[in-house]
């Protein structure tokens, strides 16, 4: 049995991931794939905790080394217990955001040293990174005025407009970095539309490209 495929959802706050995130799914499953759907931080019972901890803005206030080692500790009970064993059983992964989120919102949001967010990473994952990931980027303004729409902030939605500026430059960042992994989606544009420029990336991943040649990369939709 060959090993599943791993793809993660990025974008900041407000990006359209949950509604792509079941567009991608549905797709996926139209072609006979066999989908686990999960989200960081959370995806175990412990890591749904730490979740819990890291969004509560009424906790005490979280210093940005625990900030970041709760990521990690997050992360390194979902992949024991759900990523890798789903990838190894040849079952794909969705997940929303994963470990480039930690470069934007703690490397780039919190200015934690890269060096250090590169360690733990490798330290964690190992040789696990992504197969592909989706980038939906919109400028800052318009992100903020959708996630309001969805009620209550909680504690990294109700940081300052600079704090999602320099979030929103860590991931275009990360873009220019792995322009093979990662695929910038503009995420202002029209849903259908960007929907279309997602189907185009999936069709390459699954070798349908031959059948039906993008033509997103004409329209400027996907980097």
């Amino acid at each position: 049995m060959s090993r599943g495929k791993f793809i993660t959802l990025e974008g900041g706050e407000g990006a359209g991931k949950t509604t792509n995130l079941a567009f991608i799914k549905d797709y996926l499953e139209q072609h006979n794939i066999v989908v686990v759907v999960t989200r960081e931080p959370g995806g175990t019972e412990l890591a749904e905790k730490i979740r819990q901890l890291l969004l509560d803005n009424k906790s005490e206030a979280i210093s940005e080394q625990a900030e970041l080692l709760m990521m990690f500790a997050a992360r390194a009970q979902h992949i024991k217990h759900v990523i890798e064993p789903a990838l190894a059983s040849g079952k794909w992964v969705l997940c929303d955001r994963f470990t480039d989120a930690t470069y934007a919102y703690q490397g780039g949001g919190r200015s934690m040293k890269i060096s250090t967010i590169k360690w733990l990473e490798n330290m964690v994952q190992g040789t696990l990174r992504p197969d592909l990931t989706l980038l939906l980027d919109a400028p800052v303004e318009i992100g903020i005025a959708r996630a309001r729409e969805r009620g209550a902030f909680d504690r990294f939605e109700s940081e300052k407009i600079s704090f999602f500026e320099s979030v929103r430059r860590a991931y275009l960042l990360q873009a220019e970095l792995y322009p093979e992994r990662i695929k910038l989606i503009k995420a202002n544009q029209p849903l259908p539309d960007v929907q279309r420029a997602i189907t185009d990336v999936l069709r390459t991943l699954l070798g349908l490209c031959a059948l039906n040649c993008p033509t997103s990369s004409r329209h400027g939709t996907v980097k």
